[in-house]
C-alpha cells in the first residue's frame, strides 16, 4: 500500500528573469518586469510530497522529521535571502523561473533521498502562481 506524506515550507529569495546573449529589449519584450536589472523577489512557499510503502515496523512511509531536515538543509539553507542569480551556483547558467527552480528543488531533494521513494514537488511563487515537478 502506498501513501503519500507532504511537508510544506517557505523561502524569501530575488532573481532575474534574462537571458544574457539575448538584447535587453529582447529580454524585456519576453520577461516584461521579471526582467528588472536590479532583481525582484518572492516569498516562495513549497510542498514536498513523498510516495511510498508504509514501513510496517514504524508505520512511517519516511519519519516527517528527517523530511523537514532535509529540506532545510537542501532548500531552506541553500535559498532563503539569497539573490537566486548570483548566490546560488545552479543558476550561475540556468535562469531561474519557477519551472527551473522547481526541478533544481526536486533533483536536491531526490538526491537525499531513498530511492524506493517518490517525489512531487511544488513551488508557488505567488498564491496563484504555482509549478509543480515528479520527475517526469
Amino acid at each position: 500500500m502506498k501513501v503519500t506524506i507532504s511537508r510544506k515550507a517557505h523561502f524569501n529569495a530575488a532573481h532575474r528573469l534574462y537571458r544574457p546573449d539575448w538584447s535587453f529589449e529582447k529580454n524585456d519584450a519576453i520577461f516584461g518586469k521579471c526582467n528588472n536589472p536590479n532583481f525582484h523577489g518572492h516569498n516562495y512557499d513549497l510542498t514536498v510530497s513523498v510516495t511510498g510503502e508504509i514501513d510496517p515496523e514504524t508505520g512511517y512511509v519516511m519519519d516527517v522529521k528527517i523530511l523537514k531536515d532535509f529540506i532545510k538543509s537542501e532548500v531552506e539553507d541553500a535559498f532563503d535571502h539569497k539573490n537566486l542569480n548570483l548566490d546560488v551556483p545552479e543558476f550561475k547558467d540556468l535562469n531561474p523561473t519557477a519551472e527551473n527552480i522547481v526541478v533544481v528543488i526536486y533533483d536536491k531533494l531526490k538526491a537525499v533521498l531513498e530511492s524506493n521513494l517518490d517525489l512531487e514537488v511544488t513551488l508557488y511563487e505567488t498564491p496563484r502562481n504555482f509549478v509543480t515537478y515528479s520527475g517526469n
